[in-house]
């Protein structure tokens, strides 16, 4: 059954954990990876609101990512890159996001079970949402560089 590009992002978000982030501020172009979880095309993580990353984001500049594994060997690549917007998930979504994201990690998500540092840590950060422009399916086992754009 061929599935169609969208199809096939989605099974990339599902099969995949974390993304590299990469932002720009006054300090210059950053990347930082961060754990991910998705409600369809729409990416979740959380960080410290003092993070470079998210200090860039608070400056409204786009976002860029990719998703894959560590390969070894150039012919086997293949993820995501996308492009986008990211922004403080809004107060009333928040206990929606942490619990898709808990079904995902569920050290995130069984707080009352989680080692006393995680319960701190989370009491630090902010939930992001990550709202891609446009996402690129890169898959060099069907050829060097082979890519294919899903606009949104």
């Amino acid at each position: 059954m061929n599935l169609s590009l969208r199809e096939r992002v989605l099974e990339q978000l599902a099969e995949h954990h974390v993304l590299t982030l990469a932002t720009a501020g006054p300090e210059g172009p950053w990347a930082a990876a961060v754990f991910y979880a998705h409600d369809g095309l729409t990416l979740y993580f959380l960080s410290s609101p003092n993070s470079r990353h998210s200090l860039n984001i608070a400056d409204g500049a786009e976002v860029a990512a990719t998703i894959q594994r560590d390969y070894d060997d150039w012919p086997g690549i293949h993820g995501l890159q996308l492009c986008g917007r990211a922004e403080p998930v809004p107060a009333n979504d928040v206990a929606i996001v942490r619990e898709r994201y808990g079904k995902r990690f569920p050290v995130v998500g069984l707080a009352a079970r989680a080692p006393a540092a995680i319960v701190r840590a989370l009491d630090r950060i902010r939930w992001y949402a990550l709202y891609p422009r446009s996402i690129w399916v890169v898959d060099n086992r069907l050829g060097f560089g082979h890519r294919e754009q899903l606009d949104l």
